[in-house]
């Protein structure tokens, strides 16, 4: 009951979440008279029903819901609609629409009686955020966590403190920076063997261990020594370096000779997965500045030219700011420049672009029982990087994809 309600909460704000509570607790609004005389109270009715309109056809809505089931969601005449815009807090700012103001990609939550058979379900209200509002506020949070981010290995936590302690590999080279926990900032943890975000679930100061991955969104100081944190993701993640043996395309998998422990690793890629492809120039030049090398016999050493068609990597300023601070087109990120925002940046691979014997840093959740490791981030190009380096160099990948940065709601 509890995940219910967090999942509810995280897709639709503080709004959708007191209304799950006051249908949830009828019994909370009867006096408490009734109680006492021995008057039957009415029991507690179903809970509402989180999902994304994926058909909707006369008054029947097809609902993929967030369980991963669909649901067939009759409309009678008296159904109340609402719309509440994502990242609400209450409901009032929701207003009155009709059904024709529903559509296909609307996030929806839906209270009404569900059959027997839990196939299909009589609404008698549907509160919705509208697909083009997520979508914008999405990209919004998306943005600010590239402009406003950073990422790293803590190195140590300090609770009483409120500070956590990251190491960050930049360009320039490894960098530990403070971070700052306060009563405000919002924490997230990934759930084990899952690479999204909607999956995090709220954390403490305390949960977090040396080791983990951190990412943070918020302010950093002049001297980026220091970052207070507005929201903080961490979680327990595998950094595999080594070389490909084997490509299952069809599988959707990787089996990886892990250079640390010289295993084999056998790692599935998804949807979810980041699959790039590091350009040689780049990848020299990170390789050099990680050796120590400065950054102007590191272009000299790659070459000072851009290639023929350059990658696509933003010039976006931020935390690792391009523009005139930063590499731009062609070049790896100068004065320290965060790798991770440059990565993200690079034009998305396929597992048909990766054959046996390359060389791919990949970041994964870490496998339970059986199963193999799911891909959040897999870099390939990365030869140079390793014989510079080979003990660690995955950690220079933070392991989400910042179009993650927000959940599917687009909420808080």
């Amino acid at each position: 009951m509890n995940m219910l309600r967090l999942r509810i909460c995280r897709a639709f704000g503080w709004a959708g979440c007191a209304y799950f509570l006051l249908a949830l607790c009828p019994a909370v609004m009867q006096p408490t008279g009734a109680l006492a005389s021995g008057q039957t109270v009415v029991p507690a009715k179903s809970p509402p029903t989180v999902g994304t309109i994926r058909n909707i056809s006369g008054t029947t809505i097809i609902l993929a819901t967030d369980a991963g089931t669909e649901l067939k969601i009759s409309l009678p005449a008296d159904v109340k609609y609402l719309r509440v815009p994502p990242g609400s807090k209450d409901l009032k700012e929701a207003v009155p629409i009709q059904l024709s103001d529903l559509q296909e990609g609307d996030r929806v939550l839906v209270r009404g009686k569900p059959s027997e058979d839990g196939t299909s379900l009589v609404a008698s209200t549907v509160i919705a955020m509208k697909k083009a509002d997520i979508s914008a506020k999405q990209t919004h949070e998306r943005e600010d966590w590239q402009r406003r981010g950073i990422g790293g290995l803590v190195k140590s936590t300090d609770p009483a403190a409120g500070t956590v302690t990251i190491g960050r590999t930049t360009a320039a080279g490894s960098k530990d920076v403070e971070v700052h926990v306060s009563k405000t900032t919002v924490l997230r943890r990934y759930a084990p063997n899952s690479v999204k975000f909607d999956d995090a679930k709220p954390s403490s100061l305390a949960e977090i261990k040396a080791g983990d991955q951190l990412r943070a969104r918020g302010t950093k100081s002049e001297d980026g020594a220091s970052f207070t944190a507005e929201e903080i993701v961490t979680g327990a993640f595998r950094n595999i370096a080594g070389t490909i043996e084997s490509v299952d395309a069809g599988a959707g998998a990787l089996t990886v000779k892990d250079l640390a422990s010289n295993q084999l690793v056998q790692v599935k890629i998804t949807s979810d997965s980041q699959v790039r492809k590091l350009p040689q120039p780049i990848a020299q030049r990170i390789a050099m500045r990680l050796k120590g090398i400065s950054s102007e016999a590191a272009g000299a050493a790659s070459g000072a030219a851009k290639p023929a068609t350059p990658p696509a990597v933003g010039t976006q300023a931020g935390d690792g700011a391009q523009g005139s601070q930063g590499g731009g087109m062609g070049g790896a990120p100068r004065n320290g420049g965060d790798i991770q925002q440059m990565l993200s940046r690079l034009p998305a691979s396929s597992l048909g672009d990766f054959q046996k014997g390359d060389a791919v840093m990949i970041v994964a959740t870490t496998a339970q029982s059986d199963s193999a490791a799911v891909a959040i981030t897999v870099l390939g190009g990365v030869e140079p990087l390793l014989q510079a380096s080979p003990q660690g160099q995955a950690s220079i990948l933070t392991p989400w994809s910042l179009n993650s940065g927000a959940n599917d709601s687009g909420t808080q």
